[in-house]
């Protein structure tokens, strides 16, 4: 796993963009997250512009317990939920899973339960990558 300014990235090789999304969502499920959007970017750029892209999935991901909790400390907080996490294929068998920190965006709020929160929150997103294998 490499960390990014605003996030983490896992490559994946030897499988499938089919196979390391369905870990993803497992991986999330695992740490209390559902997936409530899932944003097809390949199919949704097909359409809109007729361009061929790879595979590329930005899912939106939330903890409702950890939710509930940002939403009492700062009741603005749902400009920057869900937690957003991108599956795509970089080549055949070659899969990057990347997550936004919640860290970096959450230090936009400069409110000190907020951080708390998003450390939390974060550190399970980073055991969420470690578990996909």
């Amino acid at each position: 796993m490499s960390e990014i300014t605003y996030g983490f990235v896992k490559t994946i090789e030897g499988q499938s963009f089919e196979q390391v999304k369905q870990k993803t969502v497992e991986a999330l499920a695992a740490e209390g997250f559902g997936v409530l959007t899932e944003i097809d970017a390949r199919a949704t750029l097909k359409k809109k512009l007729d361009v061929d892209f790879r595979p590329y999935v930005i899912l939106g991901a939330c903890n409702p317990a950890l939710a509930y909790q940002a939403l009492q400390a700062e009741p603005q907080i749902g400009l920057l939920l869900p937690c957003n996490l991108v599956v795509q294929q970089q080549d055949e068998g070659r899969q990057t899973v990347s997550v936004l920190s919640p860290r970096a965006i959450f230090g936009l709020v400069q409110n000190p339960e907020a951080e708390q929160l998003a450390t939390e929150v974060e550190q399970k997103l980073v055991r969420v990558l470690a578990a996909i294998e």
